[in-house]
């Protein structure tokens, strides 16, 4: 069974104050910190980069989840590397020719390497790099459009969830995108165990709370199955 991971999208966070959110963040239950990176072109917004990772680092030991919203992540590998990201996180629609050598450079880096798709992409089209002799180790499924933050939650998007959960039961599978208390069981009872929030854990009064309240219906779903 794949644990619960709560991921707070520092997207969300005081970006003036990184460090120290990233320090409340875990000193209030999160099991790793969620960075979108962003270049303008896959996604239309900007966000940061191998430098802000790099500096982050310095001030946590916390598992750096890096999702690369970017049209060339093979650029990014080795920045990222250095920079001490722990997974990096490409999208399918943008390595359909080179997966292959992309999970080997991510391994070679340290990092641990997932795959993610839109919401208009099919879940079938990762499954060969997840039964790979050398496999992505995470799934993130989109339940918004990536680029933007404070999105409506898709449940449609919940049966890819399903699928990936029936076919491989060990597997990390992400959500990520209009995810909180509202909207969290529609994903734990689907299969998700990696849970990503934003706005719902950092406009919280009691983001701990939040927090705990994830973790909670992720570790209910797993009980029942």
């Amino acid at each position: 069974m794949a644990a619960p991971k709560i991921a707070p999208s520092m997207l969300s966070s005081d970006f003036a104050n990184l460090a120290s959110e990233a320090e409340r963040m875990v000193r209030l239950g999160a099991d790793w910190l969620h960075m979108d990176i962003m270049c303008r072109h896959f996604v239309p917004n900007l966000t940061i980069g191998a430098p802000v990772i790099q500096s982050l680092r310095k001030h946590t030991k916390a598992y750096l989840d890096c999702h690369l919203m970017v049209t060339n992540p093979s650029d990014y590998v080795e920045p990222f590397g250095k920079a001490g990201a722990s997974g990096f996180t490409f999208h399918i629609e943008v390595a359909r020719d080179n997966w292959q050598e992309l999970i080997q450079s991510i391994k070679s880096k340290g990092m641990r390497p997932g795959v993610s798709l839109r919401p208009g992409t099919p879940v079938e089209e990762v499954f060969p790099l997840v039964e790979a002799k050398n496999p992505v180790e995470l799934v993130l499924v989109m339940t918004v459009e990536p680029g933007f933050g404070g999105q409506k939650f898709m449940p449609e998007m919940m049966d890819k969830v399903r699928t990936l959960r029936k076919k491989y039961p060990c597997l990390d599978i992400e959500v990520d995108g209009g995810l909180g208390p509202s909207t969290i069981d529609v994903a734990a009872s689907a299969g998700a165990n990696c849970i990503v929030a934003g706005s719902s854990i950092f406009g919280a009064a009691d983001p701990g709370e939040v927090i705990s309240v994830l973790r909670k219906s992720v570790e209910g779903s797993q009980n029942k199955s």
